[in-house]
Protein backbone atom coordinates (compact mmCIF):
# COMPACT_ATOMS: atom_id res chain seq x y z
CA UNK A 1 0.00 0.00 0.00
CA UNK A 2 1.90 3.17 -1.38
CA UNK A 3 2.53 6.59 0.88
CA UNK A 4 -0.71 8.10 -0.55
CA UNK A 5 -4.50 7.17 0.20
CA UNK A 6 -5.76 7.96 -2.95
CA UNK A 7 -9.28 5.64 -3.28
CA UNK A 8 -11.82 4.23 -0.79
CA UNK A 9 -10.21 1.28 -1.19
CA UNK A 10 -7.00 2.14 -0.03
CA UNK A 11 -8.94 3.13 3.70
CA UNK A 12 -8.76 -0.36 4.87
CA UNK A 13 -7.62 -3.81 3.91
CA UNK A 14 -9.13 -7.54 4.23
CA UNK A 15 -8.10 -9.98 6.87
CA UNK A 16 -7.78 -13.23 4.45
CA UNK A 17 -8.66 -15.58 7.83
CA UNK A 18 -11.77 -14.34 8.56
CA UNK A 19 -12.91 -11.28 6.26
CA UNK A 20 -13.12 -8.44 8.68
CA UNK A 21 -12.48 -4.79 7.46
CA UNK A 22 -9.52 -3.41 9.57
CA UNK A 23 -6.95 -0.68 9.38
CA UNK A 24 -3.86 -0.61 6.80
CA UNK A 25 -1.92 0.42 9.84
CA UNK A 26 -1.78 -2.50 11.91
CA UNK A 27 0.15 -5.86 11.69
CA UNK A 28 -2.71 -8.42 13.19
CA UNK A 29 -6.70 -9.17 12.68
CA UNK A 30 -8.01 -7.72 15.71
CA UNK A 31 -10.51 -10.18 15.21
CA UNK A 32 -9.39 -13.49 14.63
CA UNK A 33 -5.25 -13.09 15.03
CA UNK A 34 -4.21 -13.37 12.02
CA UNK A 35 -0.76 -11.90 10.54
CA UNK A 36 -1.63 -9.44 8.06
CA UNK A 37 2.22 -8.49 7.24
CA UNK A 38 5.59 -8.42 9.12
CA UNK A 39 5.88 -4.46 9.81
CA UNK A 40 3.46 -1.80 9.82
CA UNK A 41 3.69 0.48 6.75
CA UNK A 42 5.06 4.00 6.55
CA UNK A 43 2.31 6.57 7.82
CA UNK A 44 0.95 9.25 4.98
CA UNK A 45 1.20 13.00 5.43
CA UNK A 46 -0.89 15.62 4.44
CA UNK A 47 -4.24 15.67 3.59
CA UNK A 48 -4.20 11.51 3.21
CA UNK A 49 -3.80 11.19 7.07
CA UNK A 50 -6.57 12.77 8.01
CA UNK A 51 -8.94 10.64 5.36
CA UNK A 52 -6.70 7.68 7.02
CA UNK A 53 -8.36 7.81 10.21
CA UNK A 54 -12.31 7.65 8.77
CA UNK A 55 -12.71 4.69 6.94
CA UNK A 56 -15.79 4.15 5.34
CA UNK A 57 -17.98 1.12 5.46
CA UNK A 58 -20.41 -0.43 4.34
CA UNK A 59 -22.56 -2.26 7.23
CA UNK A 60 -24.55 -5.37 6.16
CA UNK A 61 -24.12 -7.56 8.94
CA UNK A 62 -27.34 -10.04 8.39
CA UNK A 63 -26.85 -10.54 4.75
CA UNK A 64 -22.94 -11.08 4.77
CA UNK A 65 -20.30 -9.56 3.17
CA UNK A 66 -20.65 -8.66 -0.74
CA UNK A 67 -19.67 -11.80 -3.26
CA UNK A 68 -17.07 -9.50 -5.00
CA UNK A 69 -14.40 -8.89 -3.00
CA UNK A 70 -12.22 -7.17 -6.17
CA UNK A 71 -9.98 -4.16 -5.23
CA UNK A 72 -11.94 -1.20 -5.34
CA UNK A 73 -15.04 -2.75 -3.71
CA UNK A 74 -15.96 -1.79 -0.52
CA UNK A 75 -16.97 -4.74 1.56
CA UNK A 76 -19.31 -5.41 4.87
CA UNK A 77 -17.20 -6.26 8.20
CA UNK A 78 -17.93 -9.89 8.96
CA UNK A 79 -19.70 -11.22 12.25
CA UNK A 80 -17.80 -10.62 15.38
CA UNK A 81 -16.83 -14.25 15.39
CA UNK A 82 -14.74 -13.47 13.01
CA UNK A 83 -16.23 -16.46 10.38
CA UNK A 84 -16.90 -17.25 7.22
CA UNK A 85 -19.72 -15.86 5.59
CA UNK A 86 -20.83 -17.79 2.17
CA UNK A 87 -24.02 -15.92 1.83
CA UNK A 88 -24.33 -12.67 -0.09
CA UNK A 89 -27.11 -9.90 -0.45
CA UNK A 90 -28.52 -10.47 -3.76
CA UNK A 91 -30.51 -7.11 -3.77
CA UNK A 92 -31.33 -6.39 -8.10
CA UNK A 93 -31.95 -10.10 -8.68
CA UNK A 94 -35.37 -10.96 -9.17
CA UNK A 95 -37.09 -13.73 -7.13
CA UNK A 96 -37.97 -16.03 -9.87
CA UNK A 97 -38.47 -19.07 -7.99
CA UNK A 98 -40.99 -17.11 -5.38
CA UNK A 99 -42.36 -15.53 -8.30
CA UNK A 100 -43.07 -19.09 -9.92
CA UNK A 101 -44.25 -20.31 -6.78
CA UNK A 102 -46.87 -17.91 -5.88
CA UNK A 103 -48.07 -17.92 -9.75
CA UNK A 104 -48.59 -21.77 -9.65
CA UNK A 105 -50.62 -21.45 -6.39
CA UNK A 106 -52.82 -18.65 -8.14
CA UNK A 107 -53.17 -21.42 -11.33
CA UNK A 108 -54.62 -23.92 -8.85
CA UNK A 109 -56.97 -22.15 -7.10
CA UNK A 110 -58.55 -21.11 -10.26
CA UNK A 111 -58.30 -24.19 -11.61
CA UNK A 112 -60.10 -26.26 -8.60
CA UNK A 113 -62.65 -22.87 -8.49
CA UNK A 114 -63.64 -23.01 -11.94
CA UNK A 115 -63.79 -26.57 -12.14
CA UNK A 116 -61.48 -27.16 -15.10
CA UNK A 117 -59.72 -29.99 -12.47
CA UNK A 118 -61.24 -32.03 -10.14
CA UNK A 119 -59.69 -32.00 -6.59
CA UNK A 120 -58.97 -35.65 -6.47
CA UNK A 121 -56.48 -34.76 -9.32
CA UNK A 122 -54.39 -32.65 -7.17
CA UNK A 123 -55.13 -32.59 -3.73
CA UNK A 124 -54.61 -35.82 -1.32
CA UNK A 125 -58.16 -36.68 -0.25
CA UNK A 126 -57.50 -40.10 1.79
CA UNK A 127 -54.75 -42.55 1.17
CA UNK A 128 -52.18 -42.01 -1.70
CA UNK A 129 -52.61 -45.32 -3.54
CA UNK A 130 -49.97 -45.17 -5.16
CA UNK A 131 -50.01 -41.37 -6.34
CA UNK A 132 -46.67 -39.53 -4.94
CA UNK A 133 -46.88 -37.14 -7.15
CA UNK A 134 -49.69 -35.47 -5.20
CA UNK A 135 -47.42 -34.79 -2.12
CA UNK A 136 -46.25 -31.86 -4.43
CA UNK A 137 -49.06 -30.97 -6.38
CA UNK A 138 -51.55 -30.69 -3.62
CA UNK A 139 -49.46 -27.69 -2.26
CA UNK A 140 -50.30 -25.54 -4.93
CA UNK A 141 -54.40 -26.51 -4.39
CA UNK A 142 -56.54 -23.81 -2.99
CA UNK A 143 -60.36 -24.64 -2.09
CA UNK A 144 -61.26 -21.23 -0.37
CA UNK A 145 -59.52 -17.91 -0.93
CA UNK A 146 -59.36 -16.65 2.19
CA UNK A 147 -56.57 -19.46 2.98
CA UNK A 148 -55.21 -19.49 -0.72
CA UNK A 149 -54.13 -15.72 0.03
CA UNK A 150 -52.48 -15.81 3.36
CA UNK A 151 -50.27 -18.61 2.71
CA UNK A 152 -49.33 -17.31 -0.87
CA UNK A 153 -48.70 -13.46 0.84
CA UNK A 154 -46.45 -15.80 3.14
CA UNK A 155 -44.59 -17.81 0.77
CA UNK A 156 -43.94 -14.29 -1.25
CA UNK A 157 -42.53 -12.82 2.07
CA UNK A 158 -40.15 -15.28 2.90
CA UNK A 159 -39.16 -16.69 -0.15
CA UNK A 160 -38.36 -13.22 -1.50
CA UNK A 161 -36.32 -12.78 1.62
CA UNK A 162 -34.69 -16.49 1.48
CA UNK A 163 -34.19 -16.24 -2.52
CA UNK A 164 -31.96 -12.98 -1.75
CA UNK A 165 -30.01 -14.48 0.68
CA UNK A 166 -29.61 -17.51 -0.42
CA UNK A 167 -30.12 -18.14 -3.87
CA UNK A 168 -33.30 -19.89 -5.52
CA UNK A 169 -31.95 -23.58 -5.59
CA UNK A 170 -32.77 -22.68 -1.67
CA UNK A 171 -36.12 -21.51 -2.14
CA UNK A 172 -37.36 -24.25 -4.39
CA UNK A 173 -35.55 -27.12 -2.11
CA UNK A 174 -37.17 -25.84 1.15
CA UNK A 175 -40.33 -25.23 -0.11
CA UNK A 176 -40.87 -28.49 -1.50
CA UNK A 177 -39.12 -30.31 0.52
CA UNK A 178 -41.27 -28.76 3.79
CA UNK A 179 -44.21 -29.28 1.87
CA UNK A 180 -44.10 -32.33 0.46
CA UNK A 181 -42.66 -33.85 3.87
CA UNK A 182 -45.26 -32.41 6.04
CA UNK A 183 -48.04 -33.98 3.61
CA UNK A 184 -46.42 -37.06 3.96
CA UNK A 185 -46.46 -37.27 7.50
CA UNK A 186 -50.18 -36.30 7.64
CA UNK A 187 -50.90 -39.10 4.94
CA UNK A 188 -49.19 -41.66 7.16
CA UNK A 189 -50.60 -40.28 10.13
CA UNK A 190 -54.64 -40.11 9.60
CA UNK A 191 -56.22 -43.41 7.79
CA UNK A 192 -58.34 -40.60 6.25
CA UNK A 193 -55.76 -37.50 5.49
CA UNK A 194 -56.91 -34.26 3.89
CA UNK A 195 -53.85 -31.61 2.83
CA UNK A 196 -54.80 -29.14 0.70
CA UNK A 197 -52.42 -25.91 0.31
CA UNK A 198 -48.78 -24.43 1.17
CA UNK A 199 -49.20 -24.22 4.84
CA UNK A 200 -46.16 -26.15 5.58
CA UNK A 201 -44.47 -24.96 2.97
CA UNK A 202 -44.66 -21.52 4.21
CA UNK A 203 -43.67 -22.58 7.39
CA UNK A 204 -40.23 -23.94 6.32
CA UNK A 205 -40.04 -20.82 4.35
CA UNK A 206 -40.31 -18.26 7.61
CA UNK A 207 -38.35 -21.28 9.74
CA UNK A 208 -35.42 -21.06 7.04
CA UNK A 209 -35.43 -17.42 7.09
CA UNK A 210 -35.79 -16.79 10.82
CA UNK A 211 -33.66 -19.75 12.00
CA UNK A 212 -30.05 -17.39 11.49
CA UNK A 213 -32.02 -14.40 13.78
CA UNK A 214 -33.45 -17.04 16.29
CA UNK A 215 -29.83 -18.36 16.50
CA UNK A 216 -27.88 -14.84 17.43
CA UNK A 217 -30.77 -14.05 20.06
CA UNK A 218 -30.79 -16.67 22.10
CA UNK A 219 -26.77 -16.23 22.33
CA UNK A 220 -27.82 -12.83 22.77
CA UNK A 221 -25.86 -11.38 19.45
CA UNK A 222 -27.15 -8.16 17.29
CA UNK A 223 -29.63 -9.54 14.42
CA UNK A 224 -31.74 -7.82 11.61
CA UNK A 225 -34.86 -9.28 11.28
CA UNK A 226 -38.00 -8.62 13.38
CA UNK A 227 -39.20 -11.69 14.99
CA UNK A 228 -41.72 -10.11 16.76
CA UNK A 229 -43.70 -10.09 13.01
CA UNK A 230 -42.05 -13.39 12.27
CA UNK A 231 -44.01 -14.37 15.34
CA UNK A 232 -47.28 -13.19 14.45
CA UNK A 233 -47.72 -14.54 11.05
CA UNK A 234 -46.51 -18.56 12.03
CA UNK A 235 -48.98 -17.90 14.28
CA UNK A 236 -51.22 -17.13 12.05
CA UNK A 237 -50.28 -20.08 9.11
CA UNK A 238 -50.57 -22.29 12.68
CA UNK A 239 -54.15 -21.44 13.27
CA UNK A 240 -55.34 -21.82 9.21
CA UNK A 241 -56.04 -25.38 9.87
CA UNK A 242 -59.19 -24.52 12.47
CA UNK A 243 -60.79 -22.28 9.81
CA UNK A 244 -60.31 -24.02 6.83
CA UNK A 245 -60.39 -28.10 7.69
CA UNK A 246 -58.01 -28.98 3.97
CA UNK A 247 -55.12 -26.96 5.82
CA UNK A 248 -53.81 -29.88 7.98
CA UNK A 249 -52.25 -28.52 11.05
CA UNK A 250 -49.59 -31.63 10.95
CA UNK A 251 -48.47 -30.21 7.84
CA UNK A 252 -47.65 -27.19 9.06
CA UNK A 253 -45.91 -28.40 12.32
CA UNK A 254 -43.97 -31.13 10.47
CA UNK A 255 -42.55 -27.92 7.21
CA UNK A 256 -41.84 -25.13 10.13
CA UNK A 257 -39.54 -28.00 11.83
CA UNK A 258 -38.04 -28.88 8.14
CA UNK A 259 -37.21 -25.11 7.65
CA UNK A 260 -35.73 -24.67 10.85
CA UNK A 261 -33.55 -27.73 10.11
CA UNK A 262 -32.69 -26.26 6.84
CA UNK A 263 -31.91 -23.09 8.61
CA UNK A 264 -29.97 -23.85 11.06
CA UNK A 265 -27.68 -25.99 8.84
CA UNK A 266 -27.17 -23.52 6.61
CA UNK A 267 -26.25 -20.98 9.32
CA UNK A 268 -23.51 -24.01 10.45
CA UNK A 269 -22.15 -24.05 6.91
CA UNK A 270 -21.48 -20.44 7.25
CA UNK A 271 -20.09 -20.04 10.45
CA UNK A 272 -17.56 -22.91 9.86
CA UNK A 273 -14.29 -21.02 10.24
CA UNK A 274 -12.31 -21.06 7.04
CA UNK A 275 -8.50 -22.35 6.83
CA UNK A 276 -6.20 -20.96 4.60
Amino acid sequence: MGQTMSSPADLFVVCKQCGSEVSPYITECPYCGHRLRRRAPDLPRGKGARAARRPRRLHLPRFGRSARGGEGTVLAPSRARGVHSATSLRVDARPYATIALVALGCAGWILLRGGYVGIEKLMIVGPLDGDWWKLFSTQFAYLNGLYAFVTLLAVAIFGWLLERRRGPGVVLAVFLGAGATGALVASAVYAEPLVSGANGAALGLLAAWAAPDLIDARAGDYYEGDLLGVAAIAALLLALPYARPEASWLAGVTGAIIGLAFGYGMHLLDTTPTQE
